[in-house]
């Protein structure tokens, strides 16, 4: 399914839930900001989940923190490709980035608390991370850093 289909099936709620993991919504969100301005593509991607979870009857699923948290970590990576050069297609994009792509453990986990990002706030609006361990990590440290957060339950686990 090329990325316009794509895009299109999940704007018009055709796409089967069970076909729409995290990965796919890295996708999505790799699509709209690769077309819009970030401030626009965020809009976009959270209008699109909120409509796609309705047309599913699934509407208390959406999660503001996470799908605001996760493109803009998205633009920055996509932005400032650092090492890794600009990424032409998802593919490369996903090997340079494979902390964004991977769901469990979580990339979040290292910018916040597991109460706070579960809380009803945070689903319902978007809250600043409460931790500020890895803020100034390299991204490669960074993701070393969130497997050792995810393994140990330590939340002040940082990079030796």
């Amino acid at each position: 399914m090329t990325d316009e289909e794509f895009q299109t099936a999940i704007e018009e709620g055709t796409l089967p839930p069970e076909s729409f993991h995290h990965r796919d919504h890295v996708r999505l969100a790799w699509i709209l900001l690769r077309k819009w301005a970030p401030a626009e593509a965020l809009v976009k991607f959270s209008t699109t989940l909120r409509r796609y979870a309705k047309s599913q009857g699934q509407e208390a699923i959406y999660h503001e923190t996470i799908s605001w948290a996760y493109v803009l970590l998205i633009n920055e990576r996509m932005r400032n490709p650092g090492e890794h050069g600009p990424a032409g297609d998802l593919e490369s994009f996903a090997a340079a980035h494979p902390e964004l792509f991977r769901w469990k453990p979580s990339l979040l986990e290292m910018y916040y608390d597991e109460k706070t990002l579960h809380s009803p706030l945070a689903r319902r609006i978007f809250v600043f991370p409460d931790r500020v361990t890895a803020v100034n990590l390299p991204v490669e440290e960074a993701s070393v850093a969130a497997d050792r957060i995810s393994s140990s339950g330590n939340r002040e686990v940082g990079v030796s």
